[in-house]
């Protein structure tokens, strides 16, 4: 199926509707789990802790994010710092103010019982949404891609800003979202700052990796920096937790 049309970001009486709401993403990053039980883990976190979430006003989505020995080996560039990392959880917020909620939600699980599994934290970071940018070929607009169907992600974690708009000229990519970490603090240990970028993609994840991979180095090179990490995701399939795993 081809969508046909004007595409949203190119209509005025659409985005006049509304844009999302979202402007603060939390984003914890983890290592496998130490016993290998990353099905049951994924299985828990989608079927009890995830949709619990979903209680607070001020959270609009989120997105789980898994890597495999697939994914790893298709990495473009992977720092000892985040080199761990085979689990990505983004929670997108209207605003800084629901981690209140988040964190009184997240005790409250805990003290019921709720909260069988954890994995070994690497990184967790608060973040200000930037940049937002759909390929029009999509149709739908850069504002929703969180809550589009994506194959996998792939995912880019660099020092400082940069421009992201290069990124959707590469096929396979649907669109992407930036932000920009703040101040470190109770809720985040990013460097303040660093600059995430969400690529939504419609093609298989570590074949897209493999035409991000000269983008991504090009950056490197003109910026006089690697990214921290640029990697590929699978995005976990409800009811076949153990497809993707590390």
């Amino acid at each position: 199926m081809t969508p046909t049309g004007t595409p949203s970001d190119r209509d005025e009486a659409i985005l006049a509707t509304g844009r999302s709401g979202v402007a603060t993403a939390f984003v914890s990053m983890g290592a496998r789990h130490p016993d290998g039980a990353d099905a049951d883990y994924l299985a828990w976190h989608s079927l009890d802790h995830r949709p619990e979430q979903q209680r607070l006003a001020q959270l609009r989505t989120s997105l789980r994010l898994v890597s495999t020995p697939e994914c790893r080996a298709a990495r473009a560039a992977s720092d000892g710092g985040l080199d761990a990392v085979d689990h990505v959880m983004t929670y997108w917020f209207t605003d800084a103010s629901g981690l209140d909620g988040f964190r009184r939600l997240s005790t409250a699980l805990r003290a019921a019982g709720r909260t069988p599994f954890v994995v070994p934290p690497v990184e967790r970071g608060v973040y200000d949404v930037r940049d937002r940018i759909a390929d029009p070929v999509v149709k739908a607009g850069a504002d929703v891609l969180p809550w589009w169907p994506a194959v996998g992600v792939y995912l880019l974690v660099e020092p400082a800003p940069a421009a992201v708009a290069p990124l959707v000229e590469v096929p396979g990519v649907a669109g992407v979202w930036s932000a920009v970490a703040g101040p470190a603090g109770e809720d985040s240990t990013a460097p303040a700052g660093q600059q995430l970028t969400w690529c939504f993609l419609d093609d298989d994840p570590v074949a897209t990796a493999a035409r991000l991979r000269p983008v991504v180095e090009e950056r490197s090179r003109a910026a006089g920096r690697a990214p921290r990490l640029a990697a590929p995701f699978q995005v976990v399939v409800p009811y076949a937790w153990d497809r993707y795993l590390p």
